[in-house]
């Protein structure tokens, strides 16, 4: 009987000692400053302006190279120049050529023999023209279809360069970090004050 008292009196004993000790520990754990609240790190960014892309685009439609200067690719404004130069520069050129080919085929279907196709380089008269006036109507149809290619290249250079705009000044508001976040994962346990570390991935759509 004794030793069944003394038995039980330990056993009281230690389990009054580890509901105290469990209390001490529990009120003396502190949650660490930086990890108190569960949360991800967000990053302050510029508002979005969806009304940009619409206006770099614009400004390329009244001066190309304008939507790039706005979106501060400067880079881009020579590209688009020279690409424009060389459409108009062949534009020019075919349009002079067809010019002179239909000069000189009216010239002959009027009668005349004095067209600069009839003369030589000093400006001599020839007795049969240089070009004939089969020559001359395959030259009117080559210099037409290459100034009208000239024209569809000028206007495709000018096209692409406000889509560029456009989608540059897209590009350069986009950030993934709204839609997908990865960060640190930190969580107390309230009831026997564990902690666990993970992960945290984020979708928003």
């Amino acid at each position: 009987m004794p030793n069944k008292l003394l038995i039980t009196g330990i056993v009281s004993l230690l389990f009054s000692l580890t509901i105290v000790a469990q209390e001490k520990k529990t009120s003396d754990t502190k949650l660490p400053k930086a990890i108190e609240v569960d949360t991800l790190l967000q990053v302050t960014k510029a508002p979005i302006d969806p009304l940009s892309p619409a206006r770099a685009a614009f400004y390329s439609a009244i001066l190309p190279g304008l939507g790039q200067a706005y979106n501060k690719k400067y880079w881009k404004i020579p590209i688009v120049y020279g690409a424009l130069g060389t459409g108009i520069y062949f534009y020019i050129n075919n349009n002079k050529e067809y010019n002179r080919y239909r000069d000189a085929y009216k010239s002959r279907l009027a009668g005349f023999t004095n067209d600069e196709f009839y003369l030589d380089a000093q400006g001599n008269q020839l007795p049969t023209p240089r070009v004939t006036t089969e020559g001359l109507e395959r030259g009117q149809k080559f210099y037409r279809r290459n100034k009208e290619i000239s024209l569809l290249v000028i206007l495709g250079i000018y096209t692409l360069n406000i889509i560029d705009a456009n989608v540059d000044a897209h590009l350069l508001q986009y950030n993934v970090d709204e839609n997908l976040s990865l960060a640190p994962h930190f969580n107390i346990d309230k009831m026997d004050a564990t902690s666990n570390l993970g992960l945290t991935l984020n979708f928003k759509f």
